[in-house]
């Protein structure tokens, strides 16, 4: 017992000493300004020898504590290597952003703050900055006036979100509390998308209850855009979810044409707009959104086109008193106060605050930065398509946004080029299937991207396309 409680002493005690003399942040901070400088000139995917390297972390737990200097030194020594460089210009896979350095230095000191995003009493800060950023957003993105918002992981969970207020909103139109009842013997619910939907939607509606095979799927046009013509007739038991930015073609649905007609019906409308819901932030681009206020949910993530640190999804929600009643939580010891308690509006309890590095970025950019940005990467994109059909591939979308499909002459080509460039470690993107084709998806979403980025991108390709055809 005397060991066990020397040896707590000696921990703390240890830990006072860091906190005191701040060498192991000087540390940390030292090897982040070397990744930082370094990121654009090293592989963009790990080499073998990385990979091999995180060998060096499989042990047992360790008995006793441990030196926190030669631990930083493992983590930047045989773990940064190994990291892909997604803040990096070369990045293209699964449309992820870079990281706007005010956000990422606010993200720095918000750490140290290291505040629970729970409750007003909890963090009075954290609860100013997610207010401050509800506002700043519904005026930036052209959405009604007193639309909440609730700041969580992804757009995964913020369609989580959305889908379970606008369930529960319309169960109770319906006469049935689903908070109270749950969704035993509850009115049945109609549930339309797109042929083109993505994967989140349905895994949402499955962790819903609403599960996938009930669910009506409209046809698509040739780049995924709902065909409002073939639209079933909608009534006050149904739940439409679009989207703005397909995830493959970039494509956006028509909204001033679908809203109007789902909104007399008296559905809940909901728009998936993970990436592509920043266009209304753009002067260029915001056509492409016209027609979004009339929706009843969104949902988007800060950390794609906005280029946020990870992690900061946004659920938006016309009726407040929806989104609070769908993540309502009850406990003698939780404290309600007069201003925003951020508990209300995700399903988390405790969590970090996500308010600090976003009130950050977008007081940095302004209404003007945000449009630069939208429009960097769509131009980016597009110079990125003509270069790249320039070398041979066909671009199998209509470049709306930020999003490219690239393919060979064949399926097979296609994959194998795209096998090559990723071993090249010159760039990085994923593959899809669009249309039945094989084809490369690009998503071009790094304000770090430069030309001479697309230019050695494009080289790339073609390389690769010129080795795979060569054997």
């Amino acid at each position: 017992m005397e060991k066990k409680s020397h040896n707590a002493q000696d921990v703390r005690a240890a830990m006072a000493d860091m906190m005191a003399s701040k060498e192991v942040f000087r540390q940390a901070v030292s090897y982040s300004f070397e990744y930082m400088d370094g990121v654009s000139d090293r592989p963009v995917f790990p080499e073998q020898k990385a990979l091999d390297g995180l060998a060096a972390f499989d042990e047992p737990l360790p008995e006793t504590p441990g030196d926190p200097k030669q631990i930083l030194s493992l983590l930047h020594e045989k773990g940064s290597p190994a990291t892909t460089a997604q803040t990096g210009g070369r990045y293209f896979g699964f449309v992820i952003g870079g990281t706007i350095p005010a956000a990422l230095a606010a993200r720095w000191l918000s750490d140290v703050w290291d505040q629970n995003a729970v409750l007003h009493v909890a963090s009075p800060i954290t609860a100013k900055l997610e207010e401050v950023c509800e506002g700043w957003l519904v005026d930036l993105l052209g959405l009604p006036q007193g639309t909440a918002s609730g700041f969580v992981t992804g757009t995964s969970v913020a369609t989580f979100c959305g889908l379970a207020a606008g369930r529960n909103a319309l169960l109770e139109g319906a006469g049935w509390d689903a908070a109270i009842k749950g969704l035993f013997g509850a009115p049945p619910l109609r549930v339309i998308v797109g042929e083109e939907a993505h994967a989140t939607v349905f895994k949402a509606l499955s962790l819903l209850g609403l599960g996938s095979e009930n669910v009506e799927k409209v046809p698509v046009d040739g780049q995924g855009r709902m065909d409002p013509a073939r639209m079933p007739e909608l009534d006050e038991r149904c739940l439409l979810i679009l989207q703005a930015g397909n995830v493959n073609s970039g494509a956006f649905d028509s909204f001033a044409e679908i809203c109007p007609k789902a909104k007399d019906a008296g559905a809940w409308i909901h728009i998936d707009g993970a990436f592509g819901l920043w266009a209304a932030g753009s002067k260029r681009f915001q056509n492409l959104t016209q027609g979004v206020d009339l929706a009843d949910s969104w949902s988007l993530d800060a950390h794609k086109t906005l280029n946020m640190p990870y992690d900061c999804g946004i659920v938006l929600c016309r009726r407040r008193e929806a989104l609070a009643a769908a993540m309502q939580a009850s406990g003698s010891y939780i404290i309600y106060g007069e201003e925003r308690d951020n508990m209300l509006y995700t399903p988390d309890m405790s969590r970090r605050g996500r308010g600090p590095e976003l009130w950050a970025a977008l007081k940095f950019l302004g209404k003007e930065g945000v449009g630069q940005l939208v429009d960097g990467l769509c131009d980016n994109a597009a110079l990125l398509a003509e270069m790249l059909r320039e070398r041979g591939f066909r671009i199998l979308n209509d470049v709306a946004f930020n999003q490219v499909l690239a393919a060979c002459e064949t399926d097979e080509l296609t994959q194998k080029t795209l096998a090559a460039v990723q071993a090249s470690g010159e760039c990085w993107c994923g593959g899809a299937v669009w249309k039945e084709t094989q084809a490369i998806r690009v998503s071009v979403c790094s304000w770090v991207t430069t030309r001479d980025d697309l230019e050695r991108t494009a080289n790339a390709f073609f390389q690769a396309l010129k080795t795979v055809t060569m054997g």
